[in-house]
């Protein structure tokens, strides 16, 4: 359980780093009247009424005294209150919003991740599809290139035989070597297509 140790950490790095301002802003709103008066008192004197009524809530006071008042702090216990409270809010908000920026990052981080394995697997099926398109330009030369072939080959059978049938004996093996040199020249070529 590594991540709970690095929560802790962070969470105290979080406070540690925040005190200072929460303490700046504290200091400037214990000096400034306006911040006193409607920043700092409000907030504690309302924080005060939700304690003192949940206490008596709790202690069953609450239900037989609905019309009991609340005393109000003193102007100098509410001022402490609402300082702390004002501390505490801003310790909240550094706190929400490195959360926030975390998240924000991690986001765009999968989102940056996503796209890549998108691109890549992309680019794959490109590359498969102009592989089958080069397979198919290719099995296409093979059967012509075959089919040539053939067609040669027999053109120089009828030839040899129509050659064999004119001449004479004594020339049939110069008619069989003119033949086989056709017939290999032929496949020269057919090899020089298929390679080009």
């Amino acid at each position: 359980m590594v991540g709970f140790p690095i929560a802790k950490l962070v969470t105290l790095v979080i406070k540690q780093v925040s005190k200072p301002l929460a303490n700046v802003a504290k200091t400037r709103a214990k000096n400034s009247h306006f911040f006193r008066t409607y920043v700092l008192m409000p907030p504690a004197q309302f924080y005060h009424w939700c304690e003192v009524r949940m206490k008596m809530y709790v202690m069953n006071l609450g239900r037989s005294s609905q019309g009991s008042t609340i005393p109000r702090l003193s102007e100098e216990a509410a001022i402490e209150l609402g300082a702390n409270l004002l501390g505490e809010g801003v310790i909240f908000g550094i706190a929400v919003a490195i959360l926030g920026y975390e998240v924000a990052r991690q986001k765009e981080k999968e989102r940056k991740k996503e796209q890549d394995e998108s691109d890549f697997i992309n680019s794959l099926e490109q590359r498969i599809n102009d592989l089958a398109f080069a397979n198919e330009e290719l099995d296409t030369k093979v059967r012509e290139l075959t089919r040539t072939m053939y067609a040669t080959q027999h053109q120089l059978q009828i030839q040899g035989r129509q050659g064999a049938a004119l001449q004479m004996k004594p020339h049939e093996g110069q008619a069989g070597e003119a033949s086989s040199g056709n017939l290999t020249k032929a496949l020269v070529d057919a090899k020089n297509k298929i390679s080009s």
